[in-house]
């Protein structure tokens, strides 16, 4: 090939100018924007997103549980693309939600209100953590026309529980995500070998961490101090304050027994939407549609708690029957393509939810990258369906189970011919 024909192929590309640019051109992939965030944190801080309980059985299972579903497309026109849905009544340009995460500030220092931005922009619903490091209040003022569910535990005391439950109306949040699954907390060994642990022990290589990331420590230092606001039932007034037992409460657990009762008196108090969280056994599922709930989210903590737990896709057809369309359920859990959310909603799942993609994102470019991790998963999931021949999130709801197989089941065979005699053997293999 000449030099003149190779030049009329090539591209020649300038400089990058926006950091969005800068992103779709260098990660094309969750596992991209993976790599990047463990360049732009401390260890210690990366490993506390990444990190599971114990041996990590339970966070490695999620993950494998999606590869052993294979696809089968279907032959046939696909137009008019629409990855739109509805979740709790209300519309969602795509069938996700980020789900709360604790702690948000530790990997960007614009934390929760980034995150929020980046969702009101690409037209789905956020989940605020009741361990957020921002207040509710200032996540609303940053985003008041986004789709706020804030999550909670369930609170025995009911004075207690009314107060908190009135300063989440009065910020303006349209649901609730109730935990179910923090009992105890799970034993995150990598978080312990960091000094991660309640209150946090300083090692020398943490300091040395620090200062081999100087962007993510001037940004830890020059802000307010990691607190969790929206624990109490009372705004703040002032800079966020830490202390001890506010890591206590994040890092070793302070959860007080609370059974379906419990669950009851929330469900009671709360006119909107109630998702519960952390629903793996399909018994509670049913439960949980007879108490009235509106949604139920298929979860094991991100593998973070419980270790050896069924995966949320292993369980999730089971929980698809035992409910039988009386709530939506929502799935999380080692999903980091689109073609994972194609899987899940094809099995049964109304729509899925992510924490650990996104705060990649917002670990390496604040709300730009979580942008970037949304817009991968709609990329993702449109060229999915379109190979899969399915135009819509409905159709893959109805028909989307028959574009799968999973790898215990045999694939069928071609039915064997008979053996030909010598008579007509010639005009039957010439057919």
């Amino acid at each position: 090939m000449r030099l003149k024909d190779i030049l009329a192929l090539a591209s020649i590309q300038g400089p990058a100018r926006t950091p969005a640019e800068r992103l779709k051109r260098s990660c094309h992939s969750v596992e991209d924007m993976r790599k990047l965030a463990s360049k732009r944190l401390p260890k210690s801080i990366f490993d506390y997103i990444e990190g599971g309980g114990e041996d990590e059985f339970s966070m490695r299972r999620n993950r494998s549980s999606f590869d052993d579903w294979a696809f089968m497309p279907k032959w046939g026109s696909v137009d008019n693309m629409d990855l739109s849905s509805t979740l709790l009544g209300g519309p969602t340009s795509l069938p996700f939600y980020l789900s709360p995460t604790g702690g948000t500030r530790l990997f960007n220092p614009k934390g929760e209100t980034a995150v929020a931005r980046a969702a009101l922009a690409q037209g789905i619903p956020y989940g605020l953590a009741h361990l957020s490091t921002t207040t509710m209040e200032d996540v609303s003022a940053a985003a008041p026309t986004l789709r706020r569910w804030f999550n909670l535990e369930p609170i025995a005391d009911k004075v207690e529980l009314q107060a908190v439950l009135d300063r989440v109306c009065r910020a303006g949040y349209e649901a609730l995500i109730v935990n179910v699954d923090c009992r105890s907390i799970g034993h995150r060994e990598r978080d312990y070998r960091n000094g991660f642990t309640a209150p946090p022990t300083i090692k020398p290589k943490t300091v040395v961490e620090g200062a081999l990331h100087p962007r993510w420590a001037l940004g830890f230092l020059a802000n307010d101090a990691i607190a969790f606001p929206n624990l109490d039932a009372e705004e703040p007034t002032g800079p966020l304050a830490s202390s001890p037992d506010m890591w206590r409460t994040l890092l070793a657990g302070a959860y007080e027994p609370t059974d379906w009762d419990d669950l009851r008196e929330i469900r009671m108090r709360w006119s909107g939407p109630i998702i519960l969280k952390g629903v793996v056994n399909p018994k509670d599922a049913a439960l949980a549609a007879e108490y009235g709930f509106d949604a139920i989210q298929v979860s094991n903590h991100g593998g973070r708690q419980l270790d050896h737990m069924a995966s949320p896709l292993d369980v999730l057809e089971d929980i698809a029957t035992a409910v039988d369309g009386r709530l939506e359920i929502i799935v999380d859990g080692g999903i980091r393509r689109g073609s994972d959310m194609v899987k899940a909603i094809a099995l049964g799942a109304t729509a899925c939810s992510i924490g650990r993609p996104y705060l990649y994102g917002l670990a390496a470019a604040g709300e730009v990258g979580v942008e970037h991790v949304i817009n991968l998963f709609r990329d993702e999931m449109m060229r999915a369906m379109m190979m899969l021949g399915v135009t819509s999130i409905e159709e893959l709801r109805t028909n989307g189970r028959e574009l799968l197989r999973h790898k215990s089941e045999s694939f069928p065979s071609a039915p064997a011919k008979k053996p030909a005699d010598s008579e007509n053997s010639y005009a039957e293999t010439s057919l």
